[in-house]
């Protein structure tokens, strides 16, 4: 759950209402010509688009945590509006990526996933169990007896490897886990020296929009909904009402139909953009341990150093950029 990372805030949106129903159309997306001018120059472009065969020189995974779909999309709508346009035909800077993907999320145990297992198949790429991390889905929650022999080469979340991702010190400990040789994640942090990898989560803050119609209730919603966390407001079988001024303040809390301390991953599957050299491997639906394999052959790296891919040569240097985005409630990219 989000409240239980270590979280690098690089960016915060103010929270902002916004009508999903809008009563002035641009003028131009009235006309026909308008569109078939655009869907030809999107064709073009793809008709003109070449994949890249070279080595990559370096390899970016950006992860933006709680950014599904939903969010991707209020994100979008949010930076058109700032633009002084009605948002939707906005375009962020992920969207110009030349390849998308999608991960599927769920860990081998369980449909719902958390950060902890999903952090060892996107960094691994082995596909673990739920509040595991750096282990193979062979290890057991909390069952120190099942860690040895399962460890993983390339740790999740860069250095740990251990059966509950709650044992974030020797506090957390229960005394078992002692007995059994269990170190706690922030001991391997200080003496696990062989990190492969770098996880940076990122934390946004929502800006939701609020629909122009009303529900069954009478009552508005926003148009990006989430399914549980703090927000559950459902006293005695109703729900308040919301607008546009409680939506936009910053203390507002996102309703939810089942009440959490703090929201869970979402189940469904998330999107992955991608740019640069090899780039096009990121296509169709994908396991999410799918993704440092695609990244390891972007650069030749083990275990697939028989690449055979094109060097750029030492006086350029070129990255794949793996934009990969998370679910809470629910980015990979290449250069």
């Amino acid at each position: 759950m989000a409240t239980e990372q270590t979280l690098l805030i690089i960016g915060i949106f103010v929270l902002a209402g916004f009508d999903g129903c809008f009563s002035v159309t641009p003028e131009e997306e009235q006309n026909p010509n308008f569109w078939y001018v655009k869907g030809k120059e999107a064709l073009h472009a793809s008709l003109s688009m070449k994949p890249n065969m070279h080595q990559a020189k370096n390899l970016i995974l950006f992860l933006g945590d709680g950014m599904g779909i939903s969010t991707v999309t209020a994100a979008r709508i949010m930076k058109g509006q700032m633009e002084g346009k009605t948002g939707e035909e906005s375009v962020l800077a992920m969207d110009t990526f030349s390849h998308l993907a999608l991960s599927k999320t769920y860990n081998v145990d369980q449909q719902m996933p958390d950060c902890a297992a999903t952090a060892t198949a996107y960094l691994c790429g082995v596909k673990a169990n739920y509040g595991t991390l750096g282990l193979s889905a062979a290890a057991r929650r909390k069952d120190c007896s099942s860690v040895k022999g399962n460890e993983h080469a390339s740790p999740a979340a860069s250095y740990s490897h251990t059966p509950e991702r709650g044992w974030y010190s020797d506090k957390e400990l229960a005394s078992e886990a002692v007995t059994g040789g269990c170190k706690d994640i922030a001991y391997q942090l200080v003496h696990n020296t062989d990190i492969n990898g770098i996880k940076n989560d990122l934390f946004t803050f929502l800006f939701l929009g609020v629909s122009y119609s009303k529900a069954e209730d009478g009552k508005s919603f926003t148009n990006a909904l989430y399914g549980n966390g703090p927000g559950y407001q459902i006293v005695n079988v109703t729900r308040p009402d919301m607008n546009v001024t409680i939506s936009s303040n910053d203390e507002y809390l996102q309703q939810a139909a089942v009440p959490l301390d703090s929201e869970t991953h979402g189940s469904e599957d998330v999107a992955i953009f991608a740019k640069g050299p090899m780039a096009h491997l990121f296509h169709r639906v994908q396991e999410q341990s799918y993704i440092p394999h695609a990244m390891a052959y972007a650069a030749c790296l083990e275990p697939y150093t028989d690449c055979l891919l094109e060097d750029y040569g030492v006086c350029t240097q070129f990255s794949l950029m793996v934009l990969m985005l998370s679910l809470l409630s629910s980015l990979t990219f290449l250069i």
